[in-house]
């Protein structure tokens, strides 16, 4: 996933139990098309998608927007 230069990004550092970042290290070396910056933005817009409580302020609509678009240019590997 190449996202657009203008983009606004934030570093994260996360601790994941070491039996997770095995499974997942397994899982990139198969599959070469994703990286751990991929499976993180789906892993993670997956998540808010699906705890959405159904707020239905226009702000709030916009920023699901923004994520439900996350998660699939990440599942699609989508390039801007």
């Amino acid at each position: 996933m190449t996202l657009n230069m203008s983009t606004p990004k934030v570093s994260l550092m996360a601790e994941v139990p070491e039996d997770l970042y095995n499974a997942l290290q397994v899982y990139l070396d198969g599959n070469p098309a994703w990286s751990q910056h991929r499976v993180f933005c789906a892993a993670l817009s997956l998540f808010l998608m699906q705890s959405n409580q159904g707020d239905s302020q226009r702000a709030a609509a916009k920023g699901r927007r923004d994520v439900n678009r996350i998660y699939l240019d990440a599942l699609f590997d989508y390039t801007v």
